[in-house]
This record gives C-alpha cells, sequence and structure tokens, in this order.
C-alpha cells in the first residue's frame, strides 16, 4: 500500500511539473534581431511583464537577418526586422510598429555642416578620401560601415545604389551604438546609423556627433513626420505562420497607445501615430 501510494505521488509530481513547464513555456517569448528596435522592445517587454507578471519576455539583438533567420527556424518567436519585407520574405508575416530613418553622422568637432548624396557615394567608394576636398580640415576620412546582414547596410546601399561589396571602409560596426561610440572617438570619421539611436545618444548620453543635413534636409524625426527627410524605413516584427495568443497580444501591446511613450523616448515614430508616413523612400536609388 506504502509502494502504491508512493507510486501516486511521484506521478502525481511528475504530471504537476510537466503541467507547470508547458505554462511556462506558453507564457514565455523569444525575440531577436535588429539592434535599432530592440532596445525600445526591450522597455516595452519589461511593460508587459509588468501588467502580465506570469509572463517572461526575453529580447536579444544581432541584426535584422538574424531575427528572419531565428524566426524561419523556430528558435525565437518573434523576430525584429528594421526593413521593408522583400517579396522573397513572404513566408513570414510582417508587423510594422515604428518608422525611423538613416542619419549620415560624423564627429561634433568636424567643421563640414551638410553633405549630398553624390559626396556620400564618393566618400563610400573611396573616391573622396579627404575632408578637405570637400572644404574641410585636412584630415583622412575614416569610413565607417555596417556589417553584412544589417538592416542599415541594406537600406543606405539601396538608397545609395552602392553594392556593399564596392564600400571601402576601414571600420565595420554592427549596432548603431558601436557606430555613434567609433565617430565619438574619431575626428575623421564618417558614419550612418538609426536617426531615433543618434537622437537618443546626443540626448541622452551626451555622444560628441553630429547628425549631417543631406541634400539640404536635417536629419530628424520632425523630417520624418512630414516626409521631407529622404531616408526612411519601417520597423517590423516577424513571425512565422498565425501567431499564438500570447505572440498576437503581445504584437497588438507593442502597437498600442500604452507604450508610445517608448518610442518618443528613443526618437522613434510610432506606427500609431496619425499620419500618412510611408518608408517608400528606402527603397530609392539615387543617380
Amino acid at each position: 500500500m506504502k509502494r502504491l501510494l508512493s507510486s501516486f505521488t511521484l506521478l502525481s509530481a511528475l504530471v504537476l511539473t510537466s503541467c507547470n513547464s508547458q505554462t511556462d513555456q506558453e507564457n514565455e517569448l523569444m525575440i531577436t534581431g535588429s539592434s535599432t528596435i530592440a532596445p525600445v522592445l526591450s522597455e516595452i517587454a519589461k511593460a508587459y511583464e509588468r501588467q502580465y507578471p506570469n509572463s517572461r519576455i526575453e529580447v536579444q539583438s544581432g541584426g535584422s537577418s538574424k531575427g528572419l533567420n531565428d524566426v524561419r527556424q523556430g528558435t525565437s518567436n518573434i523576430g525584429m526586422v528594421s526593413r521593408r519585407l522583400k517579396p522573397s520574405e513572404s513566408d513570414v508575416q510582417s508587423y510594422r510598429i515604428a518608422l525611423d530613418g538613416l542619419a549620415i553622422i560624423v564627429n561634433q568637432s568636424n567643421p563640414i555642416e551638410e553633405i549630398n548624396s553624390l559626396q556620400v557615394i564618393d566618400i563610400y567608394l573611396g573616391k573622396i578620401t579627404n575632408w578637405k576636398q570637400l572644404g574641410g580640415m585636412d584630415k583622412e576620412i575614416t569610413v565607417v560601415s555596417k556589417a553584412e546582414g544589417r538592416s542599415t547596410l541594406e537600406v543606405f546601399s539601396k538608397y545609395f545604389g552602392i553594392s556593399y561589396r564596392d564600400i571601402q571602409a576601414h571600420v565595420i560596426i554592427g549596432d548603431n551604438q558601436q557606430g555613434i561610440q567609433t565617430v565619438n572617438g574619431n575626428t575623421g570619421a564618417i558614419g550612418y546609423v538609426s536617426i531615433g539611436a543618434a537622437e537618443y545618444e546626443e540626448t541622452h548620453n551626451n555622444a560628441a556627433i553630429k547628425r549631417l543635413p543631406l541634400d539640404g534636409t536635417a536629419a530628424t524625426t520632425e523630417n520624418l513626420i512630414n516626409q521631407s527627410y529622404p531616408i526612411a524605413r519601417d520597423l517590423n516584427l516577424v513571425l512565422k505562420g498565425k501567431p499564438s495568443n500570447l505572440e498576437q497580444q503581445f504584437i497588438d501591446f507593442s502597437k498600442s497607445t500604452d507604450v508610445i511613450k517608448y518610442y518618443h523616448s528613443h526618437s522613434l515614430i510610432p506606427a500609431t501615430l496619425p499620419t500618412k508616413i510611408s518608408s517608400n523612400t528606402e527603397q530609392s536609388t539615387v543617380h
């Protein structure tokens, strides 16, 4: 009888453990991808966990390509992709949560005050190598570019019509913060990063960088909203197949008015903003 009770107790414990483990998995989300989206989504995830204490949302960066691959392979629930999806990526569902743009940045001490598209192209192709060629200081240009697989590189390459293979980069970086830190510490450097990330680092961390007006238009969120700035892009969440209840609930939460303040604090434009904003410019090519 004692053996029977012990066996029953053990079986009950195993069933309870299994049920608890299944419940835990149902309340957990793994989100990976874009380093542009990751900082704001981490804050949104914490806000979601405060509202739903039994939930666990983990956010990891690594680039948009990683986010797409992880979702396709089933190693993450949701991917973060900071560009419009390609026709070849129709196997995943896309949910736009915000809009951002690309800024050309230089060190704050650089006397150059603006730049045009042809000058950017010539710098990144190695045709312009010293700032004095643009009327600036006599200093070699340090070209900072993004690693392959980063959406920021894809948007930059598409807009300016430069193959990433042709870019003459001196420094290859991963996320926006690395790009900002590199330009912050090098008076001759030039890079391209998220407008939102640049504004955030300037405001919150006193980054010694400046966003150069491109073709006469300042790289600001205001000019993204009024559609005068030329390089805008979608910030998306993607997933494979029909979303689970938790996935759908989190996506809805990330697009709700409850989290607008987090997008604003990161200088991003929430998709809930009542405007006709379009990111068609990320598909443009300079001629």
